[in-house]
């Protein structure tokens, strides 16, 4: 078992990470202050404890709440550069080499930025934080379930715009009951005819229709979360014992799994680490690996995601170095990159620590 400490030197990839869920207490403190925006609190530890409230209670509505707070200090360009290099820094302290970061634009322009503006902000902030890391990075652009189909064509078409300055992928995010991915195929259309990526939020507060909805009607490549695809199988004795045609899709297609513990445990999705998929998936050769989604409401880290997956389900750094293939092998940047960064960072490091190691 390794802990969060020796994780840490480790090279990682995060793939499922949401700018406005991973700032930190104290930025939130200061952003507010200078825009006269009010705060349940000002200390910055009594902050953090504040967002962490959903995740502590299990209440998807509480963890959902806060990020009106998040928000709403992330609507000027200041802000957004500032919140967007910051990003960059704590995933670098964290070890991550490689991140794709994932926001909605339509969510910060209550402050007069149009979303184009909004995009430019974030991108200047992400590339300056690699400029002071060395942490490459992606920037992934949402849209939301309950807005209209006018708004993810507007984003899809910012994803086209912005291609070849770092936007490497297309979401669809928020409640999935009573939202249907499909509501919003002409954007999912529209990004296939550039030849674009697509991620899904699906199948984790919502059954497998939802996953079988981004696969074969969106045309996901990857998807977030997909806990629900569970509902798709037989266990038997903690194996599977039997594949529905969506799971046996999935699995042979390698349709990659962006899984987050902590968050799915903190709002509900699972009931606890013990029973999330995970492992089982894992372990049944799908292609699985672990992110953060929201560092702040969740109190974690991607180290501190696959530490608890060391200790939980005795997972070791073959496994962690085989995880973080996993998601550089899934990551949207182009193929040589990813030979790069999979050859001489993670495969180097991986082998350096065994040798310092002794392993």
């Amino acid at each position: 078992m390794l802990t969060v400490k020796e994780i840490q030197t480790l090279p990682k990839v995060e793939l499922h990470e949401h700018l406005d869920g991973s700032l930190r207490p104290s930025t939130i403190i200061d952003l507010a202050k200078e825009r006269g925006i009010g705060l349940p609190e000002t200390d910055a530890e009594k902050l953090g404890a504040w967002f962490r409230k959903g995740s502590e209670r299990k209440s998807l509505t509480l963890y959902l709440e806060s990020f009106s707070i998040t928000t709403a200090v992330m609507q000027d360009r200041q802000a957004l550069e500032r919140t967007a290099r910051e990003e960059m820094e704590d995933l670098a302290a964290d070890g991550v080499v490689y991140a794709e970061i994932r926001f909605a634009p339509s969510l910060h322009t209550a402050g007069g930025l149009s979303m184009d503006e909004v995009v430019r902000a974030v991108l200047d902030g992400l590339q300056e934080g690699r400029r002071k890391t060395g942490t490459e990075f992606g920037l992934i652009l949402c849209a939301m379930r309950h807005e209209s189909p006018a708004i993810s064509l507007k984003v899809a078409e910012l994803c086209a715009a912005y291609a070849d300055r770092g936007v490497v992928g297309f979401d669809l995010a928020g409640d999935e009951a009573g939202n249907p991915a499909k509501k919003h195929i002409e954007a999912f259309e529209y990004i296939r005819r550039k030849n674009f990526n697509i991620t899904i939020h699906a199948g984790e507060a919502f059954g497998t229709e939802s996953i079988w909805q981004a696969i074969q009607i969106c045309g996901a490549h990857r998807i977030g979360h997909g806990t629900r695809l569970i509902d798709d199988m037989k266990i038997e004795d903690g194996r599977i014992t039997r594949m529905g045609s969506l799971a046996s899709f999935v699995l042979d297609k390698r349709i990659p799994l962006e899984m987050c513990l902590t968050s799915n445990v903190g709002t509900g999705a699972v009931e606890s680490y013990e029973a999330h998929p995970f492992p089982l998936f894992y372990r049944s050769k799908f292609r699985v690996f672990l992110c953060t989604d929201n560092r702040l409401m969740s109190g974690t880290s991607l180290s501190n995601e696959l530490a608890i997956a060391s200790q939980r389900y005795g997972l070791g750094i073959n496994d962690i170095e085989k995880i973080t293939i996993n998601a550089m092998k899934s990551a949207f940047c182009h193929h040589d990159k990813k030979l790069d960064l999979i050859y001489n960072v993670i495969k180097k490091g991986y082998a350096e620590k065994r040798e310092a190691w002794g392993l």
